[in-house]
């Protein structure tokens, strides 16, 4: 049977499509992730950052970073103002910009629930913009956009973005809790760590499912076609490694939590199913089930031990993102080099020191600014009463104050 041309176009463009779709759907799931691990008096303000970045990602990336990583000839701003006149390659350009700009708003979240709590709201927007219109595209350019940076990154392998998209977002995000300090209360003077605990563990466990579901449009759609029977083939591996990692991390960090503490750590468990998401996404098309099991299972070993790190480091990060997508990101595209012997383990350790290292920097001086111009933290009686109050004049949930009364 002859498959013509303009159906494998129609598929091809549909699955990127749906996946992108999919993909969006993750933006609701690190919002409820991130309002569910905080304080409740929080939770206007965490809302509000998640879709409103989201909203900033879109624009910037089409006006000035979907250009910036893809290069000449590639360009979006102006595309769509006049619909009559463009061409099926303009049409499949549209698909891969949407596609390619739901993985930049997915950088954006990884940094709100680091920082969450104490950064001003505006503060957190300004920095949004220069992360999706120029640092994000700049290391994609290196990377998936062709240019291997002259050559020093030939051979680096990041197939969905374990790099490119999670450590990123995790760099960006080190970058800003190392100048905005921790929240209050949460090192106390005499030593020690205090637990902040999240305010709604249901509301957690939901965006980690959402999450979930939409890494299987993050993972899978990043086959970037579904128009041949060997297409269709690796997207069904791809999509089972994303699951079964996932399901790995969640019930090693549930058997560590349980070894260590003798009680098992829900919060924990929901990131080791975050941390088998984010470890296998730089290489679900290769391995195994069996080896897609390893890298899971030891992601969510990783997270176990990484959280309490970072606190002992005295580095707050309200709901774990450092070490499910930094620390894992590194994990992921690390394994690629042990697991698939047609991958270079130092090239993978390089691309991970380069693109790093330039995020880092590049955030750190992004963040340094923003702190001398308008300043990163909201003052100590914002953050005692809640951002919410303050910046927003409403709560999430009035009625549950003391004293409320309708009206």
């Amino acid at each position: 049977m002859e498959f013509n041309v303009e159906m494998k176009y129609v598929l091809d463009t549909t699955w990127l499509l749906l996946s992108g779709i999919l993909v969006m759907w993750m933006a609701a799931g690190f919002a409820m992730l991130e309002a569910g691990l905080t304080q409740a008096k929080n939770t206007v303000t965490i809302l509000t950052k998640n879709i409103t970045l989201y909203g900033f990602a879109c624009l910037m990336y089409w006006v000035i970073g979907y250009n910036l990583m893809y290069g000449e000839g590639n360009a979006v701003f102006g595309l769509g103002l006049g619909m009559s006149g463009m061409t099926n390659s303009d049409h499949a350009l549209m698909a891969d910009f949407f596609f390619q700009v739901v993985f930049v708003a997915t950088a954006a979240s990884i940094v709100s629930g680091a920082v969450a709590e104490r950064m001003k709201f505006w503060a957190f927007i300004v920095f949004t913009v220069v992360l999706t219109a120029i640092i994000y595209p700049l290391q994609g350019h290196w990377t998936w956009g062709g240019s291997a940076l002259g050559g020093l990154l030939d051979g680096f392998t990041d197939f969905a973005g374990s790099t490119i998209v999670h450590s990123v977002g995790g760099w960006a995000a080190l970058a800003g809790v190392l100048l905005l300090g921790a929240r209050r209360g949460k090192f106390p003077e005499k030593g020690g760590i205090r637990p902040i605990p999240g305010s709604n563990m249901p509301l957690a466990t939901l965006g980690t499912f959402i999450l979930w579901l939409g890494w299987f449009g993050f993972n899978g759609g990043s086959q970037l076609a579904l128009g041949s029977k060997a297409d269709v083939d690796a997207v069904a591996t791809v999509i089972v490694n994303t699951n079964m990692a996932a399901c790995a991390g969640a019930l090693s960090a549930l058997i560590l939590t349980q070894l260590i503490y003798k009680k098992i750590d829900l919060s924990m468990v929901l990131n080791g199913a975050l941390s088998g998401l984010v470890s296998i996404t730089a290489g679900p098309d290769y391995p195994s089930v069996a080896v897609t099991l390893l890298i899971g299972a030891v992601a969510g070993m990783i997270v176990v031990f990484a959280v309490p790190m970072f606190d002992r480091l005295r580095i707050d990060d309200p709901v774990g993102a450092l070490s499910v997508h930094l620390v894992n990101g590194i994990w992921g595209t690390l394994a690629v080099g042990i697991f698939n012997p047609e991958v270079s383990f130092l090239t993978q350790l390089l691309g991970v020191v380069v693109i790093g290292g330039f995020t880092f920097v590049s955030s750190l001086a992004v963040w340094f600014v923003i702190r001398k111009a308008m300043g990163l933290r909201v003052s100590e009686q914002e953050e005692i009463e809640g951002i919410d109050l303050h910046e927003f004049g409403m709560e999430a949930y009035p009625e549950f104050r003391p004293g409320f009364l309708p009206g």
